[in-house]
């Protein structure tokens, strides 16, 4: 029987034990006499959190059918316990075995959102691991880092030994025999990292030296030993069908943020979004057959007691299949008392007729994403939506029972104008008219509720806006304001609800998105003086931030405010993600004259992501 790190005082004492103590349905144990390489899987937030990543839970699957790996499972302890654990010096642990993190082979951290960086520094230092990744020693865990943001790893390539570029199913099964290998042979920590990497979609940071122009622009990558590539090719799983997937997923013992089983459709999206980084990332298009859809789904709920399902995609409409999966769904959930929790769809009949029957029209809303408020910078940001789709979209919901619709938007996009920030507000006007022409008086359920949100745009890593200015915090907040006066002179302003994000952390989360080597030393400062958990309001405190960029003597605009030329090698250039950055390029230059690219469904426009050999609209050339 295992015995649980943490004692029963310690337990009764904080928020929430059962985050700590393992044991879940369907986790997986196994006997370490039986196996040669142990990995601990992270997700740097609270367990709740991380309990809702699919990520880690493919991993996590695929690990453990590996006959000779077992996998377990780490997440940030929340402030109560890390207070505790520090005080009494108690490691950090895994949840399966309950052992101490120092004691694995690998130590995998899920690098999801720019803002749980100090939490990866939480980590690192409950788990007695070095935080700088050259002051490890052989008896140390590899740390590696994969997921979203390791297309720019290099604002904590100091704090990481390997980062894993691409989709995790593919090249982990050779990484973990070159370890067995090295390890047999005894090889060093820094001989097995240069042979981890040659090996395809590995990054070694520390076996790449970056050279710095005199205005703090790079100038070059240089690789410190022989053999080490200047280009790590994102690694893409080509064949959905066959990849791993979790049936029997791991069912926490306290809910989940999202409390359901999700059943991943497809990966990619064609609709090519400017401002989209994830639309870059994970293309090429590729789709899962639609009879392996409906038999994962029923083995997913069979084995975790789920009451709801959720499909997982980019651009679900676009799914070639989608008609007859949800049609199927709908009757098998039914039939099992499972709600179907669907994914944002193109407003139309067959959406519409399909939400009718899998939510409670009264208490449910309805969400459009147009992302800008005019017509022009649709045009910009390539949304392709035109304002008369939008209208219509919400003149059939209207006519099919709903009164409540979410709209959201962004602010600070390129070349965006005052008129533009005014237009959301009377386009949000322009729909709740909408309604009130659309359905007759006798027939409403009351007034029709309109929420406005807006968020601040971001410039990201391989997007054509990589190049694009951030606009400043007070920017933001000037804009937020002119969004919320114009709403309030709108004729139908009190059926109009106005949220928008918060603009310290999108400052930051921009000044990370963009940034390169030099952060390292900013995020270890912030995080020795007090910083975690900062995606949490709670707990993120500016100020931190702002002092750690001062005694670090780093202007943090350099990361923001300034307009890119088109020659500048940026930190990301290292990586290759199969889309080219003459692409991008074309693109950013297209926005600049407000002209729209096709999507990928109606033309190839040669992004350069079929060098891959698969894509569900490519043209293999």
């Amino acid at each position: 029987m295992r015995k649980l790190a943490l004692s029963h005082e310690i337990l009764m004492s904080i928020d929430k034990p059962a985050r700590y103590i393992g044991g879940e349905f369907n986790s997986v144990m196994k006997d370490l006499n039986d196996i040669d390489v142990r990995f601990c899987m992270c997700f740097p937030d609270v367990y709740e959190l991380g309990m809702s990543h699919l990520g880690i839970q493919i991993l996590y699957d695929m690990f453990n059918s590996f006959k000779d790996t077992w996998c377990e499972r780490v997440y940030s302890p929340w402030p109560d316990l890390d207070k505790i654990m520090r005080d009494k010096n108690i490691p950090l642990f895994a949840l399966e075995s309950q052992d101490k993190i120092k004691d694995f082979d690998f130590l995998g951290i899920t690098l999801q959102y720019e803002m749980c960086y100090t939490n990866i520094l939480q980590v690192l230092e409950l788990s007695q691991i070095p935080l700088i990744a050259t002051d490890r020693s052989d008896d140390d865990p590899i740390v590696i880092g994969g997921g979203p943001c390791s297309y720019n790893p290099e604002p904590i390539a100091d704090f990481f030994d390997i980062f894993y570029i691409g989709e995790g199913e593919t090249r982990y099964r050779d990484l973990l025999d070159l370890y067995k290998k090295c390890k047999k042979e005894n090889y060093s920590r820094k001989e097995f990292l240069i042979e981890a990497a040659k090996l395809p979609g590995i990054y070694v940071p520390s076996l790449i030296d970056v050279i710095y122009n005199d205005d703090f622009t790079i100038k070059e990558f240089v690789p410190l030993a022989e053999g080490i590539p200047t280009k790590v090719v994102k690694e893409v799983e080509t064949e959905l069908d066959d990849s791993y997937y979790p049936r029997k997923p791991v069912i926490p013992f306290i809910k989940a943020t999202q409390d359901r089983v999700t059943l991943e459709i497809m990966r990619g999206c064609p609709r090519g979004c400017r401002f989209c980084q994830a639309g870059q990332l994970y293309r090429p298009i590729r789709t899962k057959d639609v009879n392996l859809l409906k038999d994962i789904a029923k083995d997913m709920i069979d084995n975790s007691g789920y009451e709801e399902l959720n499909l997982s995609s980019l651009s679900s409409s676009d799914y070639p299949d989608l008609q007859e999966l949800i049609t199927y769904l709908v009757d098998y959930c039914e039939e099992n008392r499972v709600n179907i929790s669907l994914p944002s769809l193109r407003i139309d009949s067959f959406s519409l007729d399909v939400m009718s029957k899998v939510q409670d029209i009264k208490k449910s809303s309805l969400t459009f994403a147009p992302e800008a408020g005019s017509q022009r910078l649709r045009n910009v940001i390539n949304k392709g939506l035109t304002e008369e789709q939008i209208l219509e979209g919400a003149r059939l919901a209207f006519k099919g029972g709903w009164n409540k619709v979410k709209l959201y938007f962004m602010l600070g996009l390129p070349f965006e104008t005052e008129e533009d920030v005014v237009a959301i507000a009377e386009l949000c006007d322009k729909v709740a008219k909408e309604y009130y022409e659309t359905v007759p008086k006798e027939e409403r359920n009351g007034r029709v509720s309109i929420t406005a949100s807006t968020s601040f745009f971001i410039p990201k890593p391989f997007t054509p806006f990589q190049w694009a200015p951030q606009f400043t915090l007070e920017d933001f907040r000037e804009k937020a304001y002119q969004t919320k006066t114009a709403i309030m002179s709108q004729l139908n302003q009190r059926s109009i609800k106005y949220n928008w994000h918060d603009t310290d952390v999108s400052v930051l989360e921009g000044i990370f998105a963009r940034g390169d080597r030099r952060l390292s030393k900013v995020i270890m400062t912030a995080y020795k003086n007090g910083a975690v958990f900062d995606a949490w309001n709670d707990f993120f405190n500016y100020q931190i931030w702002l002092d750690a960029f001062e005694e670090n003597n780093i202007d943090y605009t350099f990361y923001t405010t300034r307009e890119r030329s088109l020659e500048e090698v940026f930190p990301w250039d290292i990586i290759d993600i199969g889309v080219t950055k003459n692409y991008l390029k074309r693109e950013w230059l297209r926005a600049k004259e407000g002209v729209i690219t096709e999507n990928c469904m109606v033309k190839c426009h040669g992004c350069g992501a079929n060098k891959f050999g698969a894509g569900a609209f490519c043209i293999r050339k």
